[in-house]
This record gives structure tokens, C-alpha cells and sequence, in this order.
């Protein structure tokens, strides 16, 4: 079918290996926290005046992420209705976010409307409707590896924000662990889901490009990687999947690559302190004006 034309990186094994990852690297906690220092003062001007507020998610995933940021939305405006529409690509991650919706309370007040497909299905689908619902909040965390047309993405998602929306990218910072070692082995890495490498770097460069108006706040995160250095460690195993985009990491390279990457991995993505390989997973919020 239509919406399963195009495989996401969360389908089948690598659901566990993600869920996996957010277990070991804290980072729903370093975005949400980010989250909650930012975006009340963007909602107080997002919402000012409005008689009602729609949300887009776009690659929500499980929405762990959702349900605090439409939380945080119905505080901020108790008495105003809003609406929740979500893009993903996963079915099983859809499941899993119905399946929290049906547990929280106030999250029943507000109807969503699935869409389980790739983003650029659901842009096509727009286009053709040509019944273009808009949105006051839009965001995309860490998605924008998975479209084939970044410029034509934002532009699409930028041009369905209301008066004075924000679309919210959270991405991985230039120059972090991941841009460090998915930059230098492009060969290697850059051939399955993810065709293209892009940090913030990439991002600021397209927005610039597109004339847009953008505000930027950094996430710091890291987390230990040193089981990734013990040959017999099934968690180290593991997360050089995650990191690689690989089911088996030690029979996906041959051992110099491995070994390259290894090397990169402890001495130009990390940082050691006290026992640990503290693995640089910096990202960047950036929040892009109507």
C-alpha cells in the first residue's frame, strides 16, 4: 500500500534497537528539557489571540515527545482548543503512541488524525487534496535524515504555518560525535535508510539559502560508549549498531574500517573522563519563523 511505499528507519528490529539507544544516550531528557526552557515563551506568542491551536508532528515516533509538548500547549492555554495531527512512518511506533494517548487523561480532550506515512507522502497527499489544513506549531525531531529533498521539505512545512507559527527542528549539532564520524565514513554509513548525512550545518545552510527567519538554541548531551572498546560486550555491540545504522556492526565492515572507526569513535567524537568515553551527542533546536 501507498503509505508503506517507503521504509523508515523504525520498522521491525530496528524499533527495539531505537528504544534501545533512547534507554543508554538520555536523550528525550536533554530534549526535554530543552523543550520546557524553550518553548512556554514560544507558545505564549505562538498562541496570543488564537480561538483555537493545531499542532503538526511530523516523524512523532512513539510521541514521548508529543504528549509533554501538547501538555505543556494545554497549560499554557487551558480554555482553548487544539487539535494534533501526526506524520510517521511507523506503524508500530503509531501503536505504541495511540496506545499512551488512551492512558493521559487530558490528552483524550484533543483529536488527532494519523497519518502513517514518510513525510513526503504526506506533502504529495497535500498537494493533491489541495485542501491545505495550516498549523500554528510544527516540529520534526531528528527526521530530517530521512528526506530525500531537504529544501523542498522545509519550504512545504514552513509554507503550512499560520500567523506567527514556528516550525521546530531538533537535529544533531555540526561537528558532534554523529557529524564527526557519519561524515567520515559517508561510503560506508550513508548507504542504506539514510542516503545523506546532514547535521545542523546542513540545516542553517538550507534555511539560509530560503531566505528564513530562525532562532537556534543548543541541546548539550552525552552518554558512555565505553563498552563499544570490550570486543565481549553485548551493550557495546549494540550500540555500535545503533551508532552505525547496522544490524551486525562486526560483520558489516571489514576489521581496518572497524577498527577506523573504533579509533575515530574514542579520539575525535568523544571525550574521557573518570572510566568513561563520554560519546559527544550535541544537538541543536532550531525554530523557524512563519
Amino acid at each position: 500500500m501507498a503509505t508503506e511505499a517507503k521504509q523508515t528507519c523504525y520498522e521491525g528490529s530496528c524499533v527495539q534497537s531505537f528504544q534501545f539507544y533512547l534507554e543508554h544516550s538520555g536523550e528525550h531528557e536533554a530534549i526535554m528539557q530543552c523543550v520546557h526552557n524553550v518553548l512556554p515563551g514560544e507558545f505564549q506568542r505562538i498562541g496570543a489571540g488564537k480561538s483555537s491551536l493545531d499542532v503538526l508532528g511530523v516523524g512523532s515516533g512513539g510521541g514521548e515527545m508529543d504528549s509533554q509538548m501538547l501538555t505543556l500547549l494545554q497549560s499554557t492555554f487551558p480554555a482553548v482548543p487544539i487539535s494534533a495531527d501526526i506524520v510517521e512512518g511507523s506503524s508500530k511506533l503509531t501503536d505504541n503512541f495511540k496506545a499512551s494517548v488512551a492512558k493521559i487523561a487530558n490528552l483524550q480532550k484533543i483529536p488527532f488524525g494519523w497519518h502513517i506515512m514518510h513525510s513526503e507522502d504526506y506533502e504529495k497527499q497535500v498537494k493533491a487534496k489541495g485542501d491545505v489544513k495550516k498549523f500554528d506549531f510544527i516540529h520534526m525531531i531528528q527526521m530530517i535524515y530521512y528526506v530525500d529533498n531537504l529544501a523542498g521539505t522545509i519550504k512545504f512545512f514552513q509554507s503550512l504555518l499560520k500567523n506567527n507559527g514556528r516550525l521546530m527542528i531538533i537535529i544533531e549539532a555540526a561537528n558532534s560525535g554523529w557529524d564527526t564520524l557519519w561524515k567520515t565514513y559517508k561510503k560506508d554509513l550513508c548507504v542504506d535508510v539514510i542516503t545523506e548525512y546532514r547535521s545542523s550545518g546542513e540545516l542553517i545552510a538550507c534555511l539560509k539559502s530560503l531566505g528564513l527567519k530562525y532562532d537556534e538554541h543548543t541541546i548539550p548531551n552525552s552518554f558512555d560508549i565505553a563498552e563499544c572498546f570490550t570486543p565481549s560486550s553485548q551493550l557495546g555491540q549494540r550500540l555500535l549498531n545503533f551508532l552505525t545504522a547496522k544490524d551486525h556492526f562486526e560483520q558489516s565492515f571489514t576489521p581496518e574500517i572497524r577498527a577506523g572507526m573504533l579509533d575515530l569513535l574514542r579520539n575525535k567524537c568523544s571525550t574521557e573522563k573518570d572510566g568513561k568515553v563520554l560519546f559527544n551527542s550535541t544537538l541543536k533546536c532550531i525554530l523557524v519563523h512563519a
